[in-house]
């Protein structure tokens, strides 16, 4: 009898962290559910990705923020590709913009708590039920991968919001463990440290001299490929007995040296 493939959604999946997670992901194996705002045509490098690795790939046009609409597609991922085996929450926005917390708007504070913390929790909340729901014999390890941030902990005042939804987050990484452990479905939070994408582009040359100083112990920036590695391992099952961890992936960010 032929193992049946696993199948991975990744959030936020069309570029930068998510595009490396789902490369990653199809070279471990899985077919990738890509979910993400951009329209279809911006998501066609990341599709050949998991193409190229001999894996089925399917984009659905998706705004994580949109909670009504995660029935929806945690369904069509299920009838598209079948059962759900890992969950990768990657969709995620900064700040509107970088500045005093003092003139921090709401409409910043709405925009990314809804995003990172609201529409996440409740996408979780879904796969967790269709995981249960449709939980195969197959004895497939199962999993859902919060990508979270070093800003969980350590402060950034230029945006507090961004701080404050990953911080959040990480607390509903352990709710979420501790509620799934009993179906077998192992959660973890990654905490990537700074990673060259789009979203530090702005700021790069301000890293660039972080980096240099010695701010991130193994000198050099992160990159989506360093973060794919790891929620691929997750996802295989190589941490059989582990949930509910932290797994900092930033370079030794997170080390708080005197």
């Amino acid at each position: 009898m032929t193992a049946r493939v696993p199948v991975a959604l990744v959030t936020g999946g069309a570029r930068g962290i998510g595009r490396g997670i789902g490369r990653a992901l199809a070279a471990a194996g899985f077919d990738v559910a890509i979910a993400s705002l951009e329209p279809p045509g911006e998501a066609r490098e990341a599709l050949d990705d998991v193409g190229a690795a001999g894996r089925r790939a399917l984009y659905l046009q998706h705004d994580v923020a949109d909670v009504a609409a995660h029935a929806a597609l945690v369904d069509r991922v299920c009838e598209s590709l079948g059962a759900i085996d890992c969950l990768v929450n990657n969709a995620g926005v900064s700040s509107l913009r970088r500045g005093d917390m003092l003139e921090l708007s709401a409409d910043s504070f709405d925009r990314t708590l809804g995003v990172n913390l609201r529409g996440t929790f409740f996408l979780t909340q879904a796969v967790a039920r269709a995981m249960i729901a449709r939980r195969a014999a197959d004895g497939v390890y199962r999993s859902v991968v919060t990508i979270g941030s070093a800003n969980a902990e350590i402060v950034g005042v230029a945006r507090a919001d961004y701080c404050v939804s990953k911080a959040a987050l990480s607390m509903m990484s352990k709710l979420f463990a501790a509620r799934l452990a009993a179906e077998a479905i192992h959660v973890f939070e990654l905490r990537p440290g700074i990673v060259r994408t789009d979203m530090t582009a702005p700021v790069r040359d301000v890293y660039d001299r972080y980096i240099e100083n010695g701010g991130v112990p193994l000198g050099r920036w992160g990159t989506p490929d360093d973060v794919g590695a790891t929620v691929a391992t997750v996802a295989r099952g190589l941490l059989p007995f582990a949930t509910g961890e932290v797994l900092n992936v930033g370079g030794g960010l997170h080390l708080h040296r005197v």
